[in-house]
């Protein structure tokens, strides 16, 4: 299958090879968290199966927009856990993983595998873990990342009140961890429940990583293709509050085709499915600079949050008072945190929401939270500057695009592109690449172009100087000049030199110009 095949790769661990592992710990994770107690207001500790955890794809949805069938599609095969029907069929958190046969891991027994990246997941409690599991199947999509299926959502209040956890905390905890996060619609589920709004909302902060999927986009025809997109995009826009467009892919993954889909749009379907395939593989190339950002975001969420303990207890009074202090600071909380935000020189996107930060902070007591202890600022500061910078500094570089006459390392290896045989010239010699432009450019520019062209009266000298016939220059010209407006471009210019060099080493000129002469560039 070739959505199959296009996101196959070979999986490499992303931080490990140039950090050691208890170096986030020595400086971030242990020292300043602990002190300023960042668990209990925003999310557990990173652990080494955090930092070398595959990449991470979050799916959300309502009920039957196709979640556990792109996965299907995906691995070309049933997994673990696949249930798929037109009712609401996921009824739980599945985590699908690589492993070397086929088996199922209940959230209690994975939320203590240190092997796991789960851990944090025994923050939800009980009534949560009992709706995770981890589902594993060999797979060599699996080998290169992790896929989290979410149950569907419906609309109402009360599938939240029976769900005896926070949906929304929860999808929280997996955005943030989530290398990519895909929000599934279908054309015939457009609208976004209450709930839905809320998960949405929870992915605050993680925009970079959303993609919008509308799946099963060949049920309508192509009028109605577009008024649901039309549509689809007006329902977002109400609720993600940002002024840049998401990206959204007309998609549609079947396991079977329905005979009663339209293929009107099919080619459109068809690449926009490829480019969202392609999103995917693209995503072990990337793998370990998006850890490094992760570990960048929380410090300098840590780093605020230390400020913020920190100032709170300077507020304190020492001796009388600290019940109405404290009353009084939790009311006027967003207050403090521009306080803190003038006085650190901090922007205010690194704060976070005060209202949920309140809520959190009404647990403790103020007048026993540390003070700020400058020295642990200064090892947060000189990770964010120096070692980070360092670190990324050190990652290997994508490869390098190769020239054409690199892509096969066979091809003509011992041939001279520029020897002739029985008059010919080998294929090699008629690329553009092949063209001498150090040479040609310099005499190109001194016949002084104007708005980069030269006419022929211009060129005309320089062409007769090679002793070639009349005829000769007039059939170079002809081949050369193939927007037929009279006039050289630097790119016309140098074709026309180097056919002149052909006929210099004795080859004969075809009879029109090759295409792979032709030069690539846009402008």
């Amino acid at each position: 299958m070739s959505g199959q095949n296009s996101t196959k790769a070979s999986y490499t661990k992303p931080v490990n090879q140039n950090w050691n592992d208890d170096e986030y710990a020595a400086i971030i994770d242990g020292p300043l968290e602990v002190t300023y107690n960042f668990e209990g207001f925003h999310s557990a500790p990173l652990t080494d199966s955090d930092i070398e955890a595959k990449p991470m794809v979050l799916l959300i949805g309502q009920y039957s927009t196709g979640k556990t069938t792109f996965i299907h599609y995906l691995l070309d095969k049933k997994y673990p856990g696949e249930h798929i029907g037109v009712e609401p069929t996921t009824d739980r958190f599945l985590a699908i993983m690589n492993g070397a046969e086929d088996r199922v891991t209940p959230g209690n027994a994975a939320a203590v595998n240190q092997d796991l990246p789960f851990r944090g997941l025994n923050h939800f409690g009980q009534a949560f873990l009992s709706r995770f599991q981890v589902s594993q199947t060999p797979s060599p999509i699996l080998e290169n990342m992790t896929i989290i299926d979410t149950p569907g959502i419906l609309a109402g209040d009360k599938q939240r009140v029976e769900r005896g956890y926070d949906f929304t905390q929860v999808c929280e905890w997996f955005a943030q961890r989530a290398d990519l996060i895909l929000l599934m619609f279908d054309s015939y589920k457009l609208d976004i429940s209450n709930e839905f709004k809320l998960a949405i909302h929870s992915l605050k902060g993680q925009e970079e990583k959303i993609r919008v999927v509308l799946n099963k986009s060949d049920m309508v025809n192509q009028q109605q293709l577009m008024r649901v997109y039309g549509a689809m995009m007006w329902s977002l826009g109400k609720v993600v509050q940002t002024p840049e467009v998401m990206r959204v892919y007309l998609s549609s993954f079947w396991v079977e085709k329905p005979p009663n889909s339209f293929e009107d749009c099919r080619d459109l379907i068809e690449a926009e499915s490829k480019d969202l395939l392609r999103d995917l593989k693209e995503l072990r190339r990337n793998a370990a600079i998006r850890k490094v950002n992760e570990i960048v975001k929380r410090a300098r969420l840590a780093r605020v949050h230390a400020l913020i303990i920190g100032h709170l207890k300077k507020e304190m009074p020492a001796m009388f008072g600290k019940k109405k202090k404290q009353e009084k600071l939790l009311e006027h909380l967003d207050q403090e945190f521009i306080k803190i935000q003038n006085k650190y020189h901090l922007p205010a996107g690194d704060f976070p929401n005060p209202e949920r930060f309140k809520q959190n902070l009404a647990l403790y007591d103020m007048d026993k939270f540390k003070s700020i202890k400058e020295d642990l600022l200064e090892n947060v500061d000189q990770a964010l500057a120096v070692d980070l910078p360092q670190l990324m500094s050190r990652f290997p570089q994508g490869n390098p695009e190769l020239e054409k006459s690199q892509l096969n390392p066979f091809d003509q290896a011992d041939t001279n592109p520029e020897e002739v045989k029985n008059g010919q010239l080998p294929p090699a010699f008629w690329d553009y690449t092949m063209m001498d432009r150090d040479e040609y450019l310099p005499v190109f520019h001194s016949l002084k172009p104007r708005d980069g062209l030269v006419s022929g009266a211009a060129v005309k000298p320089i062409l007769v100087q090679t002793g070639l016939s009349n005829d000769m220059l007039a059939n170079i010209w002809r081949m050369s000049d193939w927007d037929n407006d009279g006039y050289f471009d630097s790119d016309q210019f140098c074709v026309a030199m180097h056919l002149i060099k052909a006929i210099e080493l004795g080859a004969v000129l075809p009879d029109k110009l090759p295409s792979s002469m032709m030069p690539t560039r846009k402008i």
